[in-house]
């Protein structure tokens, strides 16, 4: 192979400790996958004369790749197909590193043992979040399944995750088929590779009987398959969210999305160039085109590509209940898209009335900030939200001065203003490897650098807004800690979010029900006031339904809930956030489900709080996850 498998370079012993990561894993949510393709429309002659570079396709596929490096923290990987190899040289190549720096590292091996003669006009990358605990470079897509004719190899990668794992396996293997792994990627590249398999068959035996042989035979082959066929053939059964990209090493090259919209893809074309990508703006980056000219993948439809470069979006199932997963515009994708960045401000907005409920309407005492990063977006629609308010305030005040207000009142009035603060800045630099476990929690309190002098101390309230709360560990270890340094009257956090109380298994690493704070504060509640039976009778419920096939399965994990309002379980997280060692009072302030709707309507896969699931599957899994949490507690 031209291009050699990358391995790490670098192992830490065991008894180390990457604080940095310890770090991500105590709060973050786990990101999905990213995926990222370019197809040249013209010869790559073309490419070297205009832009002075062969590389053109490869470079782009590198800025691609990088602008979704948030999906790609675990490894990464591009294949290439060179179309109209001569044969007895290699038309199909692969790269795939392990680890937070494997996009360089793929794309220094690339340029080191790549010349002019084999860059290709067909490229597909793809950015590894494990979202099933399996790690290591032979879970780095793309996939590979090999054969001498070009139109049967294939390259596979996706941004997905199937709940019915079990039921696809049996399907296949009692047509005869035998998965090298039992994994949800390995199993959709036998399926797909399999009905490849079949219409290559099915075109060999058309071609044949029109007295084709030889090249010409394999060649008319390759110009007549149908990749519809394929992938409506392959897809029948897959319950789960997904975006799947495939080459063949003929040229031809695909993209499906799931019939519930779940996962997304944008792509965008002309004549010189065809790009897919998990988010709209990295395309309008790359490329410098405008929003309008980058369409949506939807849901059921496939993008198909054949090897002359007529592209053809096809219905390959039917669309169902359509559910684009809201944690999408919350959290993962970048807040540089235009739609997702005004809804982020939309959520923080809505905030308002709660926030000052909260601080008893004492806007003129209280400090505003956010914590982390990723939570700015909403943070700028919060300030917005109160200064509304403020103004509204104001011209009230105003007016109850009367026909002749004196320049002293005025002037009191006019210099209330909404008081933002940087209060904490991470500290990137921090990078502490350590041996002793219970040194870690110290460690994580020093992640943060805390901003001293930004509030009065004992004075002001100091209200911190994040963009999701999960699992809570980082303000119970880090957060809440550093912020009672500067010795607020109060601190309120506040989540854009609503309360996860859901496991989800269409992409994201939150597949268990004991990580969920919310749920742990339903479950501490129910116990506290003797309603121990609810917990029982759930249980039953759902043990009851085990063996049901899932399109008969109830959500009664909802009745755990359905026991206490929302503001009670808030109440009850802050008391379990709230360290000992902090005697400022915490309050915690969480995005209602209809703020959600509001805000992100066009994007109503909610199930991580409402437990509405959008496929059968979710259910089941759910349904599971909460018979492991009784039998394993």
């Amino acid at each position: 192979m031209l291009f050699k498998t990358l391995f790490p370079k670098d192992t830490v012993l065991h008894f180390k400790f990457n604080f940095a990561a310890y770090f991500r894993k105590m709060e973050t949510i786990k990101h999905e996958c990213g995926v990222a393709m370019v197809r040249l429309m013209k010869p790559l002659q073309y490419y070297h004369n205009k832009y002075g570079t062969w590389r053109w396709a490869l470079d782009k596929l590198y800025l691609l790749m990088e602008k979704q490096h948030n999906r790609g923290q675990e490894g990464a990987g591009l294949a290439c197909v060179k179309l109209d190899a001569v044969p007895g040289s290699e038309y199909m190549f692969r790269e795939r590193a392990v680890g937070t720096n494997a996009i360089s590292e793929i794309f220094d091996s690339v340029h080191r043992n790549l010349d002019i003669r084999n860059y290709g006009e067909l490229y597909m990358g793809h950015l590894r979040y494990s979202t099933t605990g399996k790690r290591g470079i032979d879970y780095i897509h793309p996939f590979l399944r090999r054969n001498n004719f070009r139109a049967r190899n294939l390259a596979l990668c996706g941004n997905f995750n199937l709940t019915n794992v079990d039921e696809v396996f049996a399907g296949i293997t009692c047509e005869g088929q035998h998965p090298r792994r039992y994994s949800d990627t390995y199993i959709m590249l036998e399926q797909i590779g399999y009905r490849l398999d079949c219409e290559f068959e099915r075109l060999y035996r058309e071609c044949s009987g029109e007295g084709l042989e030889g090249v010409a035979l394999i060649s008319s082959i390759e110009e007549r398959l149908n990749l519809r066929n394929v992938l409506q053939a392959s897809s029948q059964s897959w319950d789960g969210g997904y975006v799947i990209c495939g080459i063949t090493g003929s040229g031809d090259m695909f993209a499906v999305r799931d019939p519930w919209g779940i996962r997304t893809a944008f792509y965008y074309m002309d004549d010189e160039v065809m790009v897919l990508a998990s988010e709209r703006p990295v395309i309008q980056t790359v490329l410098d085109v405008p929003v309008d000219a980058v369409n949506e993948l939807q849901p059921g439809e496939a993008l198909i590509l054949n090897k002359r470069g007529v592209m053809d979006i096809v219905q390959v199932n039917k669309p169902q209940q359509v559910r684009p997963c809201s944690f999408e515009r919350i959290y993962f994708s970048r807040g540089s898209d235009m739609d997702i960045y005004r809804e982020r401000k939309a959520l923080g907005n809505n905030l308002v009335p709660a926030i000052l409920k909260s601080i008893d309407y004492d806007i003129v005492h209280t400090v505003f900030s956010y914590i982390p990063n990723t939570a700015e977006a909403a943070f700028y629609g919060m300030l917005e939200g109160l200064n509304n308010y403020l103004n509204g305030l104001k011209l009230r005040m105003i007016e109850e001065l009367g026909q002749n207000p004196g320049h002293r009142e005025l002037e009191q009035i006019l210099s209330m203003r909404v008081r933002s603060e940087k209060v904490a800045i991470k500290d990137i630099k921090l990078r502490t490897f350590i041996s002793e476990g219970e040194k870690r929690n110290d460690l994580a309190a020093h992640v943060y650098d805390i901003t001293y002098g930004s509030i009065v101390p004992f004075e002001d309230n100091l209200v911190v807004i994040d963009d999701s709360i999960v699992r809570g560990t980082t303000l119970k270890q880090s957060i809440i800690s550093i912020l009672s340094r500067l010795h607020p009257r109060k601190i309120v956090i506040v989540s854009s979010s609503p309360q996860v109380r859901y496991p989800d298994y269409y992409g994201i690493d939150m597949s268990s029900l004991d990580q969920f704070i919310a749920f742990r504060a339903a479950i501490g509640l129910l116990k506290e006031q003797g309603k121990e039976s609810v917990i029982a009778s759930v249980y039953d419920s759902c043990k009851a339904q085990e063996k049901l096939p899932k399109e008969m399965i109830h959500n009664y994990v909802k009745e755990i809930y359905g026991q206490f309002t929302d503001e009670e379980i808030s109440a009850r997280i802050a008391e379990l956030l709230a360290p000992v060692s902090v005697d400022v009072k915490v309050e915690i302030l969480y995005q209602t489900i209809e703020g959600l709707k509001k805000s992100c309507s066009g994007h109503q896969g909610d199930w991580y709080f409402s437990g509405d699931y959008p496929t059968c599957g979710g259910l089941k899994l759910l349904n599971k996850a909460f018979i492991d949490y009784i039998e394993n507690e």
